[in-house]
């Protein structure tokens, strides 16, 4: 029997979220001594092959059809079951991405299997069952449990696992699965791409600017934005901003936004209601600029600046550019 991890990649390479889920699927194989695959839609390359090397991949499986030139979620979830049925895979692990909970949704569907969503840990038990640990309710309650299926469905809390090389690199196998589509496999399709905002992905960025009401504006988000290209950062916001329309819905970090594991976060002018704490709350490091000393947010950071943030940030970047400038 085998592991196998859907693995979602962008421009050739596999996305940060998928890497954490396939660390997290290593570490369910080993418990039980099992292979770990891994499982692409498209074609596979020389780089991307190196990559699942690198965290343990025996086996890559191409999932290639001339149909699948865009994304189809119940195309791929009947792709992952044709292929999970073809080579004995025991548990389906996906990322909890937007795109990987919507194709294990799918799969679940099509195989009537239960899928598990927010796992953070999984291992096989005696009876050939997986016990696991999961968030609920927004992180808040962690809930142990015991499922079963053939295979099982899991996919993995986006914000709950670390990314995690293996101890020894493999050469994977690299094979070819063709699935056999119906019509109505591909009747929900992706027919166009828009790109909304361009710059580096909120829900992959290592450093993240937030901000929330106490920016005042649209126009307020200057120095910001100017802060985070200083840092290499994303800038994220707070509910109130995109309610307001001073920004995009996919600039929200939250329960009802983008959930977010940078290594920094500088939360400007967020209060840090449970809706936002709950998006924020796998940051490694929070520094908080607010005018409120009893803001939420403040108990969640690891360093606040109690003052005006009009005043704070661009004394922040002066201090950065004196710092590059002396470099």
């Amino acid at each position: 029997m085998t592991v196998l991890c859907l693995i979602e990649h962008d421009g050739g390479e596999p996305v940060e979220a998928s890497l954490r889920a396939l660390s997290f699927s290593r570490a369910l194989a080993e418990s039980s001594s099992e292979p770990l695959a891994a499982a692409l839609v498209g074609e596979v390359s020389t780089s991307t092959l190196a990559t699942l090397g690198l965290h343990g991949v025996a086996v890559a499986h191409s999932i290639e059809s001339d149909e699948l030139g865009s994304y189809a979620p119940r195309a791929w979830a009947r792709g992952l079951l044709e292929l999970s049925s073809s080579t004995e895979v025991s548990v389906v692990v996906a990322a909890g991405t937007d795109r990987g909970n919507e194709v294990m949704a799918h799969a679940g569907a099509l195989s009537g299997l239960g899928m598990v969503a927010n796992c953070l840990s999984a291992s096989r038990t005696a009876d050939r069952t997986v016990s696991l640990s999961r968030q609920r309710w927004a992180g808040s309650l962690i809930e142990d449990a015991i499922t079963e299926g053939s295979p099982i469905l899991l996919a993995v809390a986006f914000d709950g696992v670390s990314t995690v090389p293996a101890a020894q690199a493999t050469s994977p196998v690299l094979e070819v699965h063709r699935p056999s589509l119906s019509e109505a496999d591909l009747a929900v399709k992706v027919s166009q791409w828009t790109e909304l905002s361009a710059g580096i992905s909120l829900a992959e960025a290592r450093v993240v600017v937030g901000g929330g009401r106490g920016v005042g504006s649209a126009e307020g988000f200057g120095p910001l934005d100017e802060l985070a290209e200083l840092l290499g950062a994303a800038v994220g916001v707070s509910r109130a901003v995109t309610s307001a329309g001073w920004r995009s819905h996919g600039q929200q970090v939250g329960q009802t936004g983008t959930r977010i594991a940078p290594d920094l976060y500088m939360p400007c002018g967020i209060s840090g209601a449970i809706q936002h704490l709950a998006g924020c709350h796998s940051a490694k490091h929070v520094v908080a600029i607010n005018t409120d000393a009893d803001a939420p947010i403040i108990s969640r950071a690891d360093y606040a600046v109690i003052g005006d943030l009009g005043v704070i940030i661009p004394a922040l970047i002066s201090a950065i550019r004196e710092q590059i400038a002396k470099s």
